[in-house]
């Protein structure tokens, strides 16, 4: 054989010994991340029961220094949470030294502190369970015990990207009241033998007051994120623009998430990946009212989209909305992660799964079996959703690798 051949015969068998390589370590690669995956869904299934117990493994610190150190970029609080149960024990139990209006919004809230200084964002329960919300899918005023739900999905999901979330009682005449600013104590009310406010807010209104059953409320208390992350808010780029006869941008161009690639922040980092996320957590909650979400400030994009204000969902579980679907039908990208662990809740797994992790809840039962039942059903269409797009585009394409190193220290 001449040199020349010899040459361009060891060429090729280097170019296919490369390939081959590359090809075997990707797949090893994509292997031990599903394997690592399956082994995530366990861990989170086998810690889903929450004990609201007061005791802490670190007893020299508070339940909420603790939750402060848990909040990096990209999580709210750690995957693996041993100190859980007494920090949302904490929020359903420590003492209220003071109550003021919620800060501004469309809904009524109040912002509560707690001893030890850890404010919660407190939201009154205005419907039963079994109440269904007509009309558009936004409609309704914010569901408490949908707050409870959405932070549970979101450990369900492994996003941990919600603040948490826990139903409390509150009697009204003997902690709110003697605490209560002017401004909120001048909302009280009473209605029959039941004590109500109206609070202050863009659609509050006296002649719609939230009524205790007699002094006693129900309601969720979110646990407000440490000050040191201060929060940047965006408009979404998928918002509804709330007014009839006018569409946005994405309703009607189907080519529009092409143009969102190109602008900043979603044309680097994770952020459209999150968006996407989003667009999957809302489906399944029934939430079609994200018109803007926020971040942690000066990050470049680089921070997690924070599942803040969750309260619009769970009004119609007969109400399938796929326009909130839009970014993932659109764009048709998902991560491997997600696609994973929503194959691992097929089945009634994230039905069983969400009614376990909601059971220790102060206000359990959180959701009526047909709500539950929704969620089954909607995570179906997600899935028949990004089929349709692995047929059409392949695999390589939509499904995204995108596994993020998330520091604690």
């Amino acid at each position: 054989m001449k040199l020349k051949q010899r040459v361009v015969l060891l060429a090729i068998l280097l170019v296919i010994f490369i390939f081959t390589k590359v090809f075997l370590i990707d797949n090893l690669d994509t292997s031990a991340a599903n394997r690592e995956d399956q082994r995530a869904f366990q861990r989170m299934l086998s810690g889903l029961r929450v004990a609201l117990d007061p005791r802490l493994e670190h007893t020299l610190q508070s339940p909420w220094e603790i939750a402060a150190q848990w909040v990096v970029p990209r999580e709210v609080y750690p995957e693996d949470t041993p100190e859980l149960g007494a920090v949302m024990h904490a929020m359903t139990t420590k003492k209220i030294i003071k109550a003021d209006v919620g800060y501004k919004g469309t809904q009524l809230k109040a912002l509560l502190i707690l001893e030890g200084g850890q404010k919660v964002v407190f939201k009154p329960k205005r419907y039963a369970r079994d109440y269904i919300v007509e009309g558009e899918p936004y409609a309704g005023y914010d569901r408490h015990n949908a707050e409870v739900a959405a932070f549970h999905l979101d450990r369900i999901l492994g996003f941990r990207r919600a603040p948490l979330v826990v139903g409390r009682f509150v009697n009204l005449r003997t902690e709110i009241k003697p605490v209560a600013t002017e401004q909120l104590l001048g909302t009280f009310m009473t209605v029959g033998n039941n004590t109500c406010f109206y609070g202050k807010c863009y659609y509050c209104r006296e002649t719609e007051p939230a009524c205790a059953d007699g002094d006693i409320m129900e309601g969720s208390v979110t646990l407000w994120l440490p000050d040191v992350w201060p929060l940047q808010k965006h408009r979404h780029p998928w918002g509804r623009t709330y007014r009839e006869g006018k569409l946005a941008r994405w309703e009607y161009d189907e080519s529009y998430c092409e143009a969102v690639k190109k602008t900043s922040p979603y044309d680097s980092g994770p952020r459209l990946l999150d968006i996407i996320d989003t667009a999957v957590f809302d489906y399944l909650i029934g939430n079609a009212d994200r018109h803007h979400y926020e971040s942690f400030q000066d990050d470049e994009g680089a921070s997690m989209l924070i599942l803040l204000d969750n309260a619009k969902s769970f009004g119609n579980p007969a109400l399938d909305e796929r326009s909130i679907l839009a970014p993932l039908y659109q764009c048709c990208i998902i991560r491997v992660s997600t696609w994973n662990r929503l194959n691992y809740l097929k089945n009634g797994v994230l039905k069983s799964a969400l009614k376990t992790a909601m059971s220790h809840d102060p206000i359990s039962p959180v959701l009526s079996d047909p709500h539950l039942d929704a969620l089954d059903q909607r995570l179906l269409s997600i899935l028949a959703t990004v089929k349709q797009c692995t047929d059409q585009f392949g695999p390589d394409v939509v499904l995204v690798e995108d596994r993020m190193t998330l520091s604690h220290l």
